[in-house]
Order: structure tokens, then sequence, then C-alpha cells
């Protein structure tokens, strides 16, 4: 008998509350024992007899093996880890799409399933460094992988919710004062889904975690704050504008917006550097999809490159 594919488990780590019709992920995550628990049980409980005859269940060692691996894929500086989970990935999102309630949960992953698959086009046609054609030129500002972003964004259709929401983003932003084009982070995070929620406990168009949104005056109980659009947006433009206060930088702010700002601050004072280029390859695997994302994103869609915010 075989084992039942770990990683498929993916799966069921984000569908326990869609079919208990919970209202998403509170403060209060489960534990890796917790979700090993409820994936058991939904084994036991759904999977036919077929599959029950030709696979059984990884044990406890091999779930917590797996769970660390995963994380540390989305945690490490390796895009060959991070590679290597597409076909899974893919498989979830598709199987979320057809569970009742589970599309908020979708909208997630296929985003980041889309770093998962850049991650293993920049490892197949890794990016080539071109030096300054003089000596004493000045280097340009750069921003690795920006190129790969802009030509996937280049073919992708608008999400069908930005029409409508924009305006009203849009407004907010420039009150602020955080550049306009900032609110297309929007598409990066939640495919402009104001309900799109992950497993991990983000919400919302700009996918605040329960602690940063209180921090920002979001509410996460009853009536979640996160999934109104405008409410959100005016915290994502307040943490923006807080963390370019930091770092004098957009690709640094952005990156501390994924990654937290204290992880970019450690990276930056361990590698000398003082830019996103110079700490790129020391941050998350994710974080390193995510800036040139972005920017991409703001180019593609607002006609607004790095260099005019």
């Amino acid at each position: 008998m075989r084992i039942f594919p770990i990683r498929a488990l993916v799966v069921l780590l984000v569908l326990p509350r869609v079919w208990a019709g919970e209202p998403g992920p509170t403060a209060a995550e489960p534990s890796l024992e917790d979700l090993y628990d409820t994936g058991k049980a939904l084994f036991d409980a759904f999977a036919t007899e077929e599959i029950k005859a030709e696979y059984e269940f990884p044990d406890r060692h091999q779930w917590d093996a797996f769970a660390a691996k995963l994380q540390q894929a989305l945690d490490n500086d390796s895009l060959e880890d991070l590679a290597v989970y597409e076909p899974e990935a893919r498989a979830a999102a598709l199987a979320l799409r057809v569970i009742p309630g589970g599309e908020e949960y979708a909208d997630w992953l296929e985003e980041r399933l889309d770093y998962i698959t850049a991650a293993k086009t920049a490892v197949e046609n890794p990016p080539e460094i071109t030096p300054p054609s003089k000596p004493n030129q000045p280097k340009e500002v750069t921003i690795p992988y920006l190129p790969l972003w802009r030509e996937r964004m280049r073919v992708r259709p608008v999400p069908a919710g930005a029409a409508k929401l924009l305006p009203k983003l849009q407004k907010i932003f420039a009150e602020e004062g955080v550049p306009e084009a900032l609110v297309w982070m929007a598409e990066v995070e939640s495919t402009f889904n104001p309900g799109a929620r992950s497993p991990v406990g983000a919400r919302g168009l700009f996918q605040f975690m329960p602690a940063t949104a209180k921090e920002f005056g979001l509410s996460t109980f009853f009536s979640d704050d996160r999934a109104d659009p405008e409410k959100s947006a005016r915290a994502a433009a307040q943490y923006l504008k807080q963390l370019h206060g930091r770092f004098g930088d957009w690709p640094l702010a952005i990156a501390a917006y994924n990654a937290g700002g204290g992880r970019v601050s450690r990276t930056l004072a361990k590698q000398n550097a003082t830019t996103f280029a110079g700490i790129a390859e020391a941050l998350p695997a994710e974080t390193r999809m995510y800036v040139p994302k972005v920017l991409a994103t703001m180019e593609v869609r607002a006609g607004v490159k790095l260099e005019m915010l």
C-alpha cells in the first residue's frame, strides 16, 4: 500500500473551515497537530474506498517533515525549493474552485501559485546581469526578476473587480499621501476580491493579518473590516506610508509589506546593503517574487514605473 501523497494535504489545510461553514481564519490559527488531526479525519470521512485501498494516510512523522519543508520553501531564499510545489498548488487551486465557499481561498492560492510558476521560470532561465558600459557610469536601479514579471503581466487580463473598485481606492491612497498606482497591489494580493482569505489568517483586498489589521484600526471581530474595500485600502495606504517613511525606498517598503519590516531591517544590516537588489537573494523566495510583481503590475496597469513614484 502506498502513502497518500503528502503534498496533496495542502488542500486539507484550507478545506476544514470551508466545509464547516466558518467565517474564515482568525487570530488564533490551528497548530500543526490540529491540522494533522483534521486532515486525517477528512481522509477517513471523504476518501473513497478505492483511494483507501490504494493509499494509507501518512504518519505524524511524515506529516511533520512535509509541513516543515513546505513552510521552509515559502520562507527561505531558494527559488528551486519553491518551484517544486507547482503541481500540488495547481491541483489544490482547482479543487477549491469546485467546493462551495472555496473561491475565496482559491483566489489567494492562485496568486501564490503565480509566484511558484514564476520561480520555476526563473530557475530554468536565470536573468542576465548586465554591467555598466563604462567604468564610471552609475548603475541603473535594478529590481531582480522585474523583466520576467513585465512579460507575465502584459498578457494577463485585468481582474473583473478592478474597474469598479479603482476610483475609490485611488482616492483613498491620494488622501493618505501614497502614490495612487500602488493600489494595484490589490491585484497581487487578492485579484481585487474583497473577500479573499488565506489559510494562515490574512483576508481582504490587501490581505491583512489580524494583528496588523488591528494596529491600523481594522476590526476582525463579527464584522471583519478587512473585507471592506475602503477601510482596508485606507489601512493599506497608511501601512505603506509608514514603511516608506521607515526605509525611504518603495521597493524596500513593498518588501516589508510582504515579509515584515523587522525581517527587511535585519537583512539590510546583515548584508550591509541599502537597496532591495542588495538583499533580494537573502529574502524569502515569495518576497523576491512579490516585489517585482507589484512593480510590474503597476507599470502594465497604470503606466507608472518605479522611477516615477
